[in-house]
């Protein structure tokens, strides 16, 4: 049984430390960090925006989930209402780029307490989603907030066949970090390793892992707070670090995007590499960011400078990242993946 325990690091290579690099080597790791490969947003974007005929969407709608199953890329996205109370909405893509339904209705609402609104006219609700599918389960990790107390995150599930007939049973969510902590940007690791569930999370400002032997939290115990990866001072992702997007079983390893936050506030996107079997291990992370604030939508708009991630999928060799811009809107942007492998090659720890 998982318990609050104090935050440790788990190990020097696991938070990222800039080892000291040999004179003779510097004038090359130089060259290699101008050499970092972007990803490349669609023309078509922002392929999602605000719906002024939907009063719970009329305000923004921004930080995907996304999922590809039966064929078709399954998008959910935090919309939000003039009152800023945020829901969750539901899009569909078969190429990943051009939407082909969008639904006029919410597919996942505030239902607890803790994620319903204290303090009118305040930020509330269902934000920022991650799906991952484990089994016949997709579990859905998010932001639970009742704009009062911190922030939190919480878990629910649906069976993957209502979910491809759209028939939205979520089970009854759970909170899953401890109480009276800044807890968010939280991931599922699409399988067991050694027997247990991997939770990525955020507390304060770094990325935490969480070895779980059940997902069936009861509300008498929470996540762990092992440091992971922790910001870099003089980087671009100096001040704060969170996950952005599920992980990717690659040949290589494991594959997680993250949100970087430097000293002016802007959000860029990097990418780690984690050991297959031991992903607490950190084989290789991006010296620059892979993805960065460009366009008008994404350096204007509620927040501005912020392009914010929480949903990739894997099409044959093509990776589509689905992320918010300046908190308005939804975009979408490819790689691929052996390209991004590369990189990452060129930036081993």
């Amino acid at each position: 049984m998982n318990r609050k325990i104090s935050k440790k690091s788990l190990s020097k290579s696991a938070t990222n430390e800039k080892p000291r690099i040999p004179k003779e080597k510097r004038k090359l790791k130089e060259k290699t960090r101008r050499q970092v490969a972007e990803l490349k947003r669609a023309k078509e974007n922002p392929i999602i925006l605000p719906a002024k005929e939907h009063s719970w969407e009329e305000k923004l709608t921004f930080n995907p989930a996304a999922i590809y199953l039966g064929d078709k890329i399954h998008i959910l996205y935090r919309a939000m209402s003039d009152d800023n109370t945020s829901t969750i909405g539901y899009a569909q893509s078969k190429d990943g780029i051009h939407i082909d339904y969008r639904s006029s209705e919410p597919v996942y609402i505030p239902r607890e307490p803790f994620e319903q609104k204290l303090t009118p006219g305040g930020n509330s609700g269902v934000e920022d989603p991650r799906l991952t599918r484990i089994g016949g389960k997709i579990y859905m990790l998010y932001t639970a907030f009742d704009g009062k107390n911190p922030p939190r995150v919480a878990l629910t599930w649906i069976k993957a066949k209502d979910f491809l007939a759209q028939k939205w049973n979520w089970t009854k969510p759970v909170l899953i970090s401890p109480p009276d902590q800044d807890d968010k940007d939280a991931a599922l690791f699409p399988e067991k390793i050694k027997g247990k569930y991997l939770v990525i999370h955020r507390s304060g400002d770094d990325i935490d892992l969480s070895f779980c032997q059940t997902l069936n939290f009861d509300g008498t115990w929470w996540l762990e707070e092992y440091r992971w990866i922790s910001p870099r001072k003089g980087m671009w992702d100096s001040k704060k670090v969170g996950v952005a997007t599920p992980p990717i079983r690659t040949d290589q390893g494991w594959l997680v995007l993250y949100h970087g936050v430097s000293e002016d506030k802007t959000y860029r996107v990097g990418a780690v590499l984690c050991d297959k079997k031991t992903p607490a291990k950190i084989i290789a992370r991006t010296d620059e960011p892979i993805f960065k604030p460009e366009t008008v939508y994404e350096k204007e708009g509620e927040i501005p400078n912020v392009v914010f991630p929480c949903g990739t999928v894997l099409i044959g060799s093509k990776i589509f990242m689905y992320y918010g811009g300046a908190d308005k809107v939804v975009g979408v942007a490819t790689m691929e993946l052996e390209t991004l492998l590369k990189t990452l090659e060129s930036c081993r720890c």
